[in-house]
């Protein structure tokens, strides 16, 4: 599981980290609300511990603009404030759960995996974007009457394109996800799968088309 800490405490965010590693998460740390988003809005990662006073963008902000965007990445907040004033906003800014400061790291991971368990509940047969339809058990790709079978690789790449519709997502992350961490596969790697890609949409006659934003990444995008 891959969790983003987004916490100004350096210290306490530090902790947290260590306490995810023990457990076998892989984590990533931020320590300002505009990094935290600019990670978030990756779509990479399970659950999302973020503070509320952040510096540069709040957490209740942070999770409005993720909600906004289609991304339903579980979120924890974490506050100094017991109000239920804030509890409620928290909540209806689009967070899943909400944790007072000081806390129990045992509740936080308790937490974490109950929130885990529910986004597993949440089980879909297809991802759709423009004309395009992926089955995710059968890892064919449809457009109209024709469809294809991807690759594995194929496969992981647009469903990560797919649940970030729209949004640039960066060689890194697709590397990281597809490859793993690992790996020792560069950006060439990625190009030639984004090529097959194209390839099959164009096979399939649809309208939509893999973008690439130089040096940076790959995007959805339907034609005109």
């Amino acid at each position: 599981m891959r969790i983003l800490i987004v916490e100004d405490e350096i210290r306490l965010a530090d902790t947290l980290r260590e306490i995810m590693l023990e457990n076998k998460y892989i984590v990533d740390v931020v320590y300002n609300g505009a990094d935290g988003l600019d990670y978030a809005m990756t779509g990479v990662y399970d659950v999302i511990v973020l503070d509320v006073m952040l510096p540069k963008i709040n957490g209740f902000e942070v999770v409005k603009t993720m909600r906004k965007n289609k991304l339903q990445t579980p979120v924890i907040l974490l506050t100094a404030k017991d109000e239920v004033s804030d509890k409620i906003a928290g909540l209806d800014s689009g967070a899943d759960d909400y944790l007072t400061k000081p806390f129990v790291p045992d509740e936080l991971l308790a937490r974490i995996r109950a929130l885990s368990r529910r986004q597993g509940e949440i089980i879909m047969d297809s991802m759709q974007f423009s004309d395009l339809s992926l089955n995710l058990a059968t890892y064919m790709l449809e457009c109209g009457s024709k469809s294809v079978h991807l690759g594995y690789k194929e496969f992981e790449i647009l469903r990560l394109l797919m649940l970030n519709p729209t949004m640039v997502v960066p060689k890194e992350t697709l590397i990281t996800r597809v490859w793993g961490d690992e790996s020792d596969a560069e950006d060439n790697n990625v190009e030639v799968y984004i090529s097959f890609l194209r390839k099959k949409f164009s096979y399939l006659g649809s309208k939509a088309t893999v973008s690439t934003v130089r040096k940076i990444g790959y995007f959805l995008e339907e034609a005109p």
